[in-house]
């Protein structure tokens, strides 16, 4: 982790913790160095933020990594519905690619 990367990004979302970029940056920057901290900045985006898609993708491999199967199940398959709703079919494609993944590796 870069820590003065870190502190830049947590200079943006003191000054504006609304924006879920600053809260997106934050998880992706924790998550090589503090996992539980990335899983807050998750939680975090998907509580105040549920339409930004980008958190889905990574959030569920977080969760999946975490042993927290059933969420991260529900956040692939939420991902992917939203996807769908803002009609991103790269990003439903890359979702359903990593659920199937997710499912080879853990449910099967």
């Amino acid at each position: 982790m870069n820590n003065n990367r870190l502190a830049f990004l947590l200079q943006f979302f003191e000054e504006d913790p609304n924006d879920p970029f600053n809260s997106y940056a934050l998880a992706m920057e924790y998550q090589q160095s503090d996992v539980t901290k990335a899983a807050e900045f998750f939680r975090l985006l998907l509580d105040k933020h549920p339409d930004y898609l980008p958190t889905y993708y990574h959030a569920a491999a977080l969760f999946a990594e975490l042993e927290q199967l059933e969420y991260a199940e529900q956040l692939y398959q939420k991902g992917m519905q939203l996807a769908l709703s803002q009609q991103n079919t790269k990003t439903y494609q890359e979702l359903q690619r990593a659920y199937r993944g997710f499912q080879d590796e853990y449910l099967f």
